[in-house]
């Protein structure tokens, strides 16, 4: 059991910059007035995350499949106060875009859920934040996401149990050694494709989202580790859903080969 050692928490209350905490100063509906170049938050057009209806999404066939190419290499897992994260250093692989390399930064989670699709929110969400360092690209950041309901445990996670349960209520990193992106499996080669912000501030627009549209399975106890070990105010961590405005939601899905 792990309510043990969930019992103190380490945050005071006036050293965090924003919250998700419903009614908070410091909560989403208020996180454009806190800093100036948080505006975005509040005033952008294009923020994410978003509900994937059926009735806005389109298919695209030209989109083509995620071409995602991931190597081992050397990793540390952080505590950052409202996420665990895992940061990727070294050459660990890329995503490319349109003919643009992404190169894969961290990875993160969110629960419940911060995309939904037709309205139902899930247990959890991974997002595999890439960046671009062509200085001629305007979109210089993809995310990939993933939506997990409760299931078998994901193997991924179950790598990090150890080191996720070790920075239980308080800030802190840890060096893992090798681990391979290529781990974090997606099960599916159907995704969504929408032009949208960074779910957190300073919610940056212009971030191309890929939401893989098979859900993988997690279990209850890996995702009550990931909410008990950041701070009270991020144990459900999910930003609320944005407008789509008149934005489009692409969804690729390989062609059926017919049979001879």
């Amino acid at each position: 059991m792990l309510t043990s050692v969930f019992q103190n928490r380490w945050v005071a209350e006036d050293e965090r910059e924003f919250d998700y905490v419903e009614g908070s100063q410091k909560g989403p509906g208020h996180w454009g007035e806190i800093k100036k170049e948080w505006e975005a938050c509040n005033n952008g057009d294009l923020q994410s995350p978003i509900d994937l209806s059926s009735e806005r999404v389109k298919i695209v066939p030209q989109l083509g499949e995620l071409k995602r190419n991931y190597y081992p290499c050397n990793a540390t897992v952080k505590n950052r106060g409202h996420d665990i994260s895992v940061y990727w250093y070294g050459k660990p692989g890329s995503i490319e875009i349109n003919g643009v390399v992404y190169d894969l930064q961290q990875s993160h989670w969110h629960s419940p859920s911060e995309h939904s699709i037709n309205g139902r929110r899930y247990d959890l969400e991974l997002h595999m934040v890439h960046q671009s360092s062509d200085p001629t690209v305007k979109n210089k950041i993809a995310v990939v996401g993933q939506l997990y309901t409760i299931g078998q445990p994901d193997p991924f996670i179950t790598q990090l149990s150890r080191e996720i349960l070790g920075m239980v209520d308080r800030k802190h990193e840890k060096k893992v050694g090798v681990m391979n992106p290529a781990d974090i499996k997606f099960g599916g080669r159907k995704y969504y494709r929408y032009l949208g912000s960074l779910t957190v501030p300073p919610c940056t627009e212009g971030v191309i989202w890929t939401m893989n549209k098979k859900i993988r399975t997690v279990s209850r106890e890996q995702v009550r580790l990931l909410r008990e070990a950041v701070h009270d105010y991020a144990e459900f961590n999910a930003r609320p859903l944005q407008p789509l405005n008149s934005r489009q939601i692409g969804l690729y899905r390989p062609t059926q080969r017919t049979r001879p």
